[in-house]
C-alpha cells in the first residue's frame, strides 16, 4: 500500500488554526505541535509495509498569505529531521533509492488534491491500494497501518473514523468520485460515494487526531494512559505536550499544568 500523507508547511496561522481559536495554544505552538504528529506520522508509516508518500502543498494550493518560501524544502527538512537518511540503498524500484517520495499536491481544492493524487496513482502507476493518512493521527502506529492494508485485500476501501464524522485514514483500492468529498464530514460522504460505486466497504478502528480540541483532548487522554501502561507512543507529540504543560481539566477543558 502506498501512504499518502497530505501535509501542509508548518506555518504560524496556517496549520491547526482551530486549536489556536478554541485553545490555550499559541500560532508559535501549534507550529510545534503540528510538526511533532508529522514527525510521528511518517514514523509510523515508515515503520509499516507500507510506501510513505509526503503529498505537500506548495504555491500553487497554498492561500496567498501563507504562498511565501520554499513550502517544499520545509517539508523535506520536517520529514528527514524525523526519520533521518531519506534514502535507501535499493535502487530497483521504479523511483530509485527514495525513501520517501515527495510530490507536490495538484487541484484547487483539498477534496481536488486527494482524489487526483490516490486516481493517479491507482490508474497511471496501477498502484494495488492506496491509503491516505491524516498527519495529525499523531498516536497511529505500525500496527493500524499495516491492518488497515490487510483489510484492503477484502474491501475496495477502507474507512477510519476520527471524531465528528471526520476520518484519520481512507484506503482505496478502486477510485471513487472525490468531489467535494471533504468539503464536511468525509466519512458519510466518503461511504456513500463507495456504496454508489458498487465497493466493498471496510473499517479500521477509530482514531483520534489533533485536528480539533476535542480530538486533542482524547490524545491527550490516551498519551496518559499509554504513559501508566508502560506502552508509550507518539514520542514526538508527547514531548511536546509535556513541554508545552497540556492537559485536561476537571470540566474536561483543555489547560496548561
Amino acid at each position: 500500500m502506498i501512504v499518502v500523507v497530505p501535509v501542509d508547511p508548518p506555518r504560524a496561522g496556517l496549520v491547526l488554526s482551530s486549536l489556536v481559536d478554541r485553545t490555550p495554544l499559541t500560532d508559535a505552538e501549534a507550529v510545534t505541535l503540528y510538526e511533532a504528529s508529522v514527525s510521528d506520522v511518517c514514523r509510523a508509516v515508515d515503520a509499516s509495509g507500507g510506501d510513505l508518500l509526503v503529498n505537500y502543498r506548495d504555491e500553487t494550493t497554498l492561500p496567498e498569505a501563507f504562498a511565501d518560501g520554499d513550502a517544499e524544502a520545509e517539508i523535506r527538512t520536517l520529514v528527514a529531521d524525523a526519520l533521518g537518511d531519506l534514502e535507501t540503498p535499493d535502487d530497483d524500484g521504479p523511483h530509485g533509492n527514495e525513501r520517501v517520495r515527495f510530490e507536490r499536491q495538484v487541484g484547487s481544492t483539498h477534496s481536488a488534491r486527494i482524489g487526483n493524487t490516490v486516481t493517479h496513482l491507482l490508474e497511471r502507476e496501477d498502484a494495488s491500494s492506496v491509503g491516505v493518512l491524516e498527519p495529525t493521527a499523531a498516536l497511529v502506529g505500525r500496527t493500524q497501518i499495516d491492518g488497515a492494508a490487510m483489510s484492503l485485500r477484502r474491501h475496495d476501501v477502507v474507512l477510519g473514523p476520527a471524531a465528528d464524522g471526520r476520518v484519520y485514514f481512507a484506503g482505496f483500492g478502486e477510485p471513487i468520485d472525490f468531489t467535494d468529498a471533504y468539503a464536511g464530514p468525509e466519512l458519510p460522504t466518503l461511504a456513500t460515494r463507495a456504496e454508489k460505486a458498487g465497493l466493498g466497504i471496510g473499517f479500521a478502528p477509530m482514531h483520534p487526531t489533533i485536528a480539533t480540541p476535542a480530538g486533542l483532548r482524547s490524545t491527550l487522554g490516551l498519551l496518559e494512559a499509554r504513559r501508566v501502561a508502560g506502552t508509550p507512543g507518539a514520542v514526538a507529540t508527547a514531548a511536546v505536550v509535556d513541554e508545552l504543560g497540556l492537559t485536561i481539566g476537571d470540566d474536561g477543558s483543555l489547560e496548561r499544568a
